[in-house]
């Protein structure tokens, strides 16, 4: 292990005159050795900074630890997603006049650290040789209103920590914060309009959750400087994504990875049975970064694995390698809602629709799935489906093993009363002693002209998380629909409302869920061969 110096506090001077303060880790060893950039609004101290500092320098590199804009001592106000495309090449800008640096480097992190790699790795230029990025994705939009409903409890629990972080908790807040913070936003959760939870939560306005529900109904104008997806395919250096089955970006991160593929890039892919703030894949991410950096800023390729695709199959509980996402062989197959509740790859029969009411007084809860700052691994959803507000297909036992891999989705056709509604998906693995274990879930957000129609029958399409699961023999599958999943999206009044209006009255919406040979219903799964 090698010693290491750090220099605290090096002022780093943006175009605009702000100054942000970084960490320098320097090894010991020969000198301008490639380099490590991390941007992060968490800090740079404590955990972080003997991880990801003085870990990267023990093995032979530089470190530059950075904090973002308006947080631990850097200047300004923190304009979340808004300033890391100027501040980060700035930052590049200053380290290339550094008397240290090498001439090549390489940047890290997950989340938002993994956002900022992605805000400026197309304009980065030629000396960034490589990216590690973690449970991230290069825009956040799409995650802030998830299928077009809006990701309550993820926004305002994030938003609440980074306020948390800046007036409480100091250098251990994002260790320490999480918990705090979804203590606040739980109490925060009651009958108040959504525009005024953040004061419930934080006692105070949050600039970043108003302006995100500011922005709901037309993404557009706040947005377009905060996505940095049509410039990933033109990123040069060599990326490595991590991700997890349960994580809240992992179907941006896959869509990332697809935009490279499509643009001749061959990135690495890692997806584990991991949640976003899953202590458990700190030390594969730390592993699988020093094999990346040391390929391609070293030259060493010896640990670096054969197949760039590495999934954990959960169900089967195992690891498996594959040359690409979607994984070869996977072929998509249509599970049709069938009459008396049932669920099979058979066409459905005539049959009338089954009818449930959502009323937004009462929202249909939701039981786990991804949520940014909670423990999101499967749990059992037999309380979740006793209620009325809940439809449930399921399968006859299934009479051998199939694995499924690759993305999800589902084709709904309905009836509602009210054009304003939710529809929500969940698939689940029921064992043979009754648990009913979510696997994956998705949603979409209707208005009057956001779905195919026939008649008042609407062809709906919600795209599921997702999935690399075996569901063994004698399991069933079974498919949830509903209306509502609070707080994890934010419960739809059923008027048309704006999300940020004062709120008001609210309207209950009758649903109709039909299948037929007419009205096809089906969840879409990835089937796979099992290993052989």
């Amino acid at each position: 292990m090698r010693r290491v110096h750090v220099q605290r506090d090096v002022p780093v001077r943006m175009p605009d005159g702000v100054t942000l303060l970084a960490d320098h880790y320097v090894p010991a060893g020969p000198e301008r050795a490639p380099v490590i950039l991390i941007r992060s609004p968490y800090g740079r101290r404590g955990l972080f900074g003997m991880l990801y500092g003085r870990g990267f320098a023990w093995n032979g590199f530089q470190v530059v630890m950075q904090s973002c804009r308006g947080g631990f001592g850097s200047g300004g106000d923190l304009d979340p997603l808004g300033h890391e495309h100027d501040d980060g090449l700035a930052t590049i800008a200053w380290m290339r006049e550094q008397p240290w640096y090498g001439g090549s480097f390489a940047m890290f992190g997950p989340s938002y650290l993994g956002f900022t790699q992605w805000a400026v790795a197309p304009y980065a230029g030629p000396d960034l040789k490589a990216m590690a990025t973690q449970i991230t994705a290069s825009q956040f939009r799409d995650a802030a209103y998830v299928g077009g409903a809006f990701a309550l409890e993820s926004t305002l629990s994030w938003t609440t920590l980074t306020d948390h972080m800046g007036r409480r908790f100091g250098g251990t807040a994002a260790i320490t914060a999480p918990r705090v913070t979804r203590r606040a936003v739980l109490a925060g959760l009651s009958g108040r309009p959504v525009a005024e939870l953040d004061l419930a939560s934080a006692g105070r306005p949050l600039r970043f959750y108003r302006d995100v529900l500011a922005h709901h109904a037309d993404p557009a104008p706040y947005w377009t400087s905060r996505d940095h997806s049509p410039k990933v395919g033109e990123v040069d250096a060599a990326v490595t994504m991590l991700g997890g089955w349960y994580d809240v970006f992992l179907p941006w991160q896959l869509k990332d990875y697809l935009a490279m593929r499509a643009a001749g890039r061959r990135p690495y892919l890692t997806i584990g049975p991991w949640y976003h703030v899953d202590s458990h894949h700190t030390m594969p991410a730390m592993t699988e970064s020093l094999a990346w950096f040391r390929a391609h800023l070293l030259g060493d390729f010896s640990k670096l694995r054969a197949q760039p695709v590495r999934l954990y199959v959960t169900g089967a509980e195992e690891w498996r390698e594959y040359p690409d996402w979607p994984v070869p062989g996977m072929r998509r197959q249509r599970w049709h809602l069938q009459h008396g509740f049932g669920l099979g790859p058979d066409g459905p029969l005539e049959s009338e629709p089954d009818r449930f009411r959502y009323h937004p007084d009462h929202p249909t809860p939701v039981i786990g799935g991804p949520v940014l700052l909670a423990d999101s691994r499967p749990r059992d959803q037999r309380r979740l489906e006793a209620r009325r507000d809940v439809l449930v297909y399921s399968s006859p036992e299934l009479t051998s093993d199939l694995e499924m891999i690759g993305p999800v989705s589902a084709e709904l056709h309905v009836r509602s009363s009210t054009p304003y509604a939710d529809v929500v998906v969940r698939v689940c693995d029921v064992h043979p002693d009754g648990r009913s274990m979510n696997v994956c879930e998705g949603v979409r957000r209707l208005g009057p002209m956001d779905a195919d129609t026939l008649g008042d029958v609407r062809r709906v399409q919600v795209e599921l998380w997702p999935i690399g699961h075996r569901f063994r023999r004698g399991h069933r599958i079974r498919v949830h629909v509903a209306a509502g999943a609070y707080p994890t999206i934010a419960r739809n009044p059923g008027t048309g409302d704006p999300l940020g209006g004062p709120g008001g009255p609210m309207v209950p919406n009758d649903v109709e869920v039909l299948h037929s040979p007419d009205h096809p219903s089906a969840v879409i799964l990835p089937l796979c061969a099992p290993p052989g």
